[in-house]
């Protein structure tokens, strides 16, 4: 546990020293749980948005893009259920005065117990070695089946009481595990209250007549309200898709974890419209698509797992979350849901018009069906950032800082290095970059030894550096290195560009 505290310690750190994330008005101290993304940050964030919509709108000839308005009609929230009902339940701590959501609080002590399966898995295959079957272990070993089985017993008995409003019993369970403040370790608990997490603001000039409304809490309503005229603008037939990638805020009493869970975040979400009865299929379909998706980044397979909900909104009739590694353990990254038709029937009630589909093959309209797949933006920035950074100890016995991000995503792709700062060495590296740059994001560095400009570039996550010398001058060569294997080789400066379209080509990507 302390190792992964001090490895997340990091991972924060490095964040802001080499300009991905800033704590927002840090000059003033800061404002909790809101994050700046810094120059390289916006590159990285851009990068993942752009390799997502490539992948839901570009290579899917069913599905359209949107980018639906942060401030909606305030009936849009009452129809679909976020005044009544979009709350967490929330437990203060009567010594610590510390506030925390009750169910993130029960979640953390079932993720200790999984800590423990983690432990016993590790000894068994240091003691057996290759002939080590982690699958069959996991199934058949007693200790390992003990703590599954308890874990299972209390998330079923959270869920089924949060679904049932049964705030008492969520409470008795935090005493009965004895679950303590994380901070203070006090046991002296308060009942468990609901709290609407939604941002009130204003529209109007004048208070007393201005319009209340709320910053939206998800992008998926703008998508809905929108469905009709995307239908029959861009003439669509069922089955097909609407995506759009956004802000969204939420009022978290307990943000925390750097930029896991902010009050201001991004979401990538595409909601798939299809015909009543075929939801079940497209949910598993849409479950396939989305962790191959995941997987194609190559961060590990094993970073991964599925985990259906054992408490279903009350929109949904499946459910289940994409789960990640991150430095705090498995946590979620993407939401899939089969929303039936709740949403559109819930806006067609509240608003008056229709929202249904006319299927001209059987002469008759119904509401679709929703599947819908939600991925939070800053999570999967966070998820590739943690897993990217390495402490990469060498065959020399030295060791380096390397920031191992995928090379399509990397904010800068080259660093045009000349090696001294003399001899018309700066003059051909500067004209290499402004030919490289209108393709690339390119950067140029001659201050300080080479080897110190490699290592600044390895932990900036730079997958290419290009080095420009006095041989440079005579046939026109340069040495391009390799950020992940540091293996360098001569080409021709009019190589240069076509070996990183290769690497960084979103086809070959993402049909790894």
């Amino acid at each position: 546990m302390a190792k992964q505290e001090d490895f997340f310690k990091k991972v924060i750190s490095h964040a802001k020293e080499y300009g991905y994330i800033f704590q927002s008005s840090e000059i003033y101290d800061g404002l909790s749980a809101v994050y700046d993304y810094a120059q390289n940050g916006v590159e990285l964030k851009k990068n993942i948005r752009n390799y997502w919509w490539k992948a839901m709108v570009q290579l899917n000839d069913n599905i359209v893009g949107i980018d639906a308005a942060i401030l909606m009609h305030p009936k849009t929230w009452k129809a679909s259920g976020h005044v009544d009902a979009f709350n967490d339940p929330l437990i203060d701590n009567k010594d610590s005065k510390k506030r925390y959501r009750a169910d993130v609080l029960i979640e953390d002590y079932c993720l200790k117990i999984e800590k423990k399966i983690t432990k016993e898995v590790a000894k068994a295959q240091k003691r057996f070695g290759e002939s080590f079957d982690k699958a069959e272990f996991i199934s058949t070993n007693q200790r390992v089946l003990g703590y599954q089985e308890k874990i299972d017993a209390i998330l079923s008995r959270m869920g089924k009481s949060l679904e049932n409003e049964d705030l008492a019993d969520v409470k008795l369970l935090i005493e009965e595990l004895g679950i303590a403040d994380p901070l203070s370790g006090s046991k002296n608990w308060t009942d468990i209250k609901q709290f609407n997490l939604m941002f009130g603001t204003k529209l109007g000039a004048d208070e007393a007549t201005a319009t209340d409304l709320y910053l939206r809490p998800e992008t998926a309503q703008g998508i809905f309200v929108n469905f009709a005229n995307v239908q029959k603008t861009g003439r669509m037939k069922i089955p097909f898709g609407i995506a759009q990638t956004g802000k969204a805020f939420r009022n978290e009493i307990v943000a925390r974890q750097f930029i896991f869970r902010m009050r201001e975040f991004e979401q990538m979400e595409m909601q798939f419209f299809v015909k009543p009865g075929d939801d079940q299929i497209w949910y598993e379909k849409w479950k396939e698509n989305r962790i191959n998706w995941h997987k194609s980044l190559g961060l590990g397979e094993e970073k991964y797992r599925f985990h259906d909900h054992e408490k279903l909104a009350h929109y949904a009739n499946a459910a289940t979350d994409i789960e990640f590694d991150f430095p705090f353990g498995f946590k979620e990254l993407e939401g899939i849901h089969s929303r039936t038709d709740f949403d559109l029937k819930a806006h067609q009630e509240h608003s008056g018009k229709k929202l249904q589909f006319f299927d001209h093959t059987t002469n008759s309209s119904y509401v679709p069906y929703v599947v819908e797949t939600s991925v939070g933006l800053d999570r999967l920035f966070l998820a590739i950032f943690s897993t990217a950074l390495e402490n990469e100890e060498l065959e020399d016995g030295s060791s380096r800082i390397v920031l191992k991000l995928p090379s399509i995503l990397a904010p800068t792709k080259i660093a045009i290095l000349p090696l001294l700062k003399k001899d018309g060495l700066p003059e051909l590296a500067t004209k290499i970059v402004d030919d490289l740059k209108f393709d690339f994001q390119v950067t140029y560095d001659e201050k300080d030894a080479i080897g110190r400009r490699y290592r600044r570039q390895d932990a900036n996550g730079t997958p290419f550096c290009v080095t420009v010398d006095h041989q440079t001058l005579e046939d026109k060569t340069v040495t391009i290195r390799y950020r992940d294997s540091m293996k360098q080789e001569r080409i021709s400066i009019s190589e240069i560009s076509s070996i990183v379209a290769k690497e960084i080509s979103f086809k070959k990507w993402i049909n790894n």
